[in-house]
């Protein structure tokens, strides 16, 4: 190895340590167990498929029993976690701005009947329309977009929707606390463009923008194709008695009579879906009314305004007929710059699903049986730390490809190819998990005794008649003498 290469990988190798020892800090109780099942989810050769298979990986010196123990008792300080993953570096778009996606995957339990907390999930069948609930642990997942396309995200925040909680409301408040956190890391400082939150159709746009208002944040998600949104009122006439209007005409996504001309518009060649056009409309607000999420609030409703934007494009890879997409922005006065940043900044979310597959189907974030909620929320930490590690690693790791694969830059690497070569790159020095303790087992009893303890039985049969005997105990004590004569 040069040293131009050894000094290139001295930095990325002590932020990775830097990250390391910081997360062996969060763990505070069963901290050593914990960690070695981390690296071993890291350092296994293939997908994690149990957590006892985790167990004879070479990086946990446990038993299984530890496992699982520390999984279930185990404590993870999840406040300075979310600090230490606040601070590690974060990609940027081509103008310096931060892109956060935010969506809710599920983990779902239909058999664990016994598991307190579930909440009934949506999720997609295979045919057409499909939409079957079924039970499971909802968790909201905030992640920082790479500029272009790519399969790596980076997990800032994950937390898990309890029964009764409004997702919009929870949403902000988690929001809110990430971006306090990312402020007081220093990666957003004043004078920086606002930070672009992009959401699927799932959340309530407008009433996000309304709760995260007083932050540097633009909303920007994506909207049904059925509703309804309305003008900005027109200017009230001179000499006009009565109460002015709060809203203009009607702009309906199904009637394009009712569009006008848009106020930009774009066309765009692209590799995959061919000519993208791209139109928008300015000052469009939703008529809010006390139902719903805004049940809840006093006096007269707010007038959230934003910037409405139509993609249509020629075709799809799949050969499927391309249906035309409405985003919702909370900004106004939109450029045709603007347009073209904000509907290929929403195509970028998409890659947010890649880092959902592979916590799923790689590191097996799903996969053990936990019974708890608690549980769930220690495991889902650690994968999040696992997979932070990954990201830091990624400029050292070698492209340890299969034979039918083909060779990929080193730039290009995805989170799969940079786990196999994690064993490699680990750093050793900064490995503060402690080695067990040499444990033997106990004498036991002395051969040719036996043993003399009672054995207390839990039969069916006999906790019947004990029963039966206790009552008829009472009722003959309880039961007064009759009198005669």
């Amino acid at each position: 190895m040069s040293l131009l290469h050894r000094d290139a990988r001295r930095a990325p190798l002590a932020e990775l340590s830097c990250f390391r020892g910081e997360f062996y800090s969060c763990l505070t109780s069963r901290s050593d167990a914990l960690f070695e099942l981390a690296d071993a989810v890291l350092c296994g050769d293939g997908p994690v498929k149990s957590l006892a298979e985790l167990s004879l990986v070479g990086e946990h010196r446990r038993g299984h029993g530890g496992l699982y123990a520390a999984v279930a008792r185990g404590c993870v300080d999840s406040g300075r976690l979310r600090r230490a993953l606040a601070a590690v570096p974060l990609p940027r778009s081509d103008d310096g701005r931060l892109v956060l996606a935010i969506d809710i995957t599920c983990w779902l339990r239909p058999d664990a009947h016994t598991s307190p907390e579930r909440i009934l999930c949506h999720t997609y069948g295979r045919g057409k329309d499909q939409h079957i609930p079924v039970p499971g642990w909802p968790y909201s997942i905030i992640c920082a977009l790479e500029p272009g396309r790519s399969s790596w995200t980076v997990p800032l925040d994950a937390l898990r929707l309890a029964p009764g909680d409004d997702t919009a409301t929870v949403t902000s408040q988690q929001l809110r606390e990430l971006i306090e956190r990312l402020i007081t890391a220093g990666q957003w400082q004043a004078g920086d463009p606002d930070i672009l939150v992009i959401a699927d159709a799932g959340y309530d746009a407008p009433r996000l923008a309304f709760l995260l208002r007083h932050l540097p944040v633009q909303v920007l998600a994506r909207i049904r194709s059925d509703r309804v949104l309305r003008r900005a009122a027109p200017p009230q006439q001179p000499h006009i008695l009565g109460r002015p209007p709060r809203h203009g005409g009607e702009f309906v996504f199904g009637q394009p009579d009712t569009w006008g001309t848009p106020d930009t518009e774009t066309v765009t060649d692209t590799r995959l879906y061919g000519t993208a056009t791209a139109r928008s409309w300015d000052r469009l607000d939703p008529k809010l009314t006390h139902r719903s999420s805004w049940a809840a609030a006093d006096g007269t409703l707010p007038i959230v305004e934003g910037t409405v934007i139509r993609l249509d494009i020629d075709h799809l890879p799949s050969g499927a007929t391309p249906k035309p997409v409405w985003l919702w922005w909370s900004g106004t006065g939109a450029t045709p710059a603007d347009t073209d940043r904000l509907w290929q900044a929403y195509l970028r979310r998409f890659d947010i699903e890649h880092t959902f597959r592979l916590f799923k189907q790689t590191l097996g974030w799903t996969c053990p049986k936990i019974r708890t909620p608690e549980a769930a929320d220690r495991w889902t930490w650690l994968i999040l730390a696992a997979y932070t590690q990954l990201r830091l690693a990624r400029p050292l790791a070698a492209d340890l490809r299969r034979p039918w694969e083909k060779p990929s830059p080193p730039d290009r690497l995805t989170p799969a190819r940079v786990r196999r070569d994690f064993r490699h790159i680990r750093p050793k020095a900064a490995c503060p998990a402690r080695a067990p303790k040499p444990t033997h087992p106990g004498p036991g009893r002395p051969p040719g005794q036996k043993n003399t303890m009672p054995t207390q039985r839990h039969d069916v049969h006999t906790a019947h008649k004990t029963s039966a005997t206790k009552r008829q105990t009472k009722k003959s004590t309880t039961s007064r003498p009759r009198r005669t004569g």
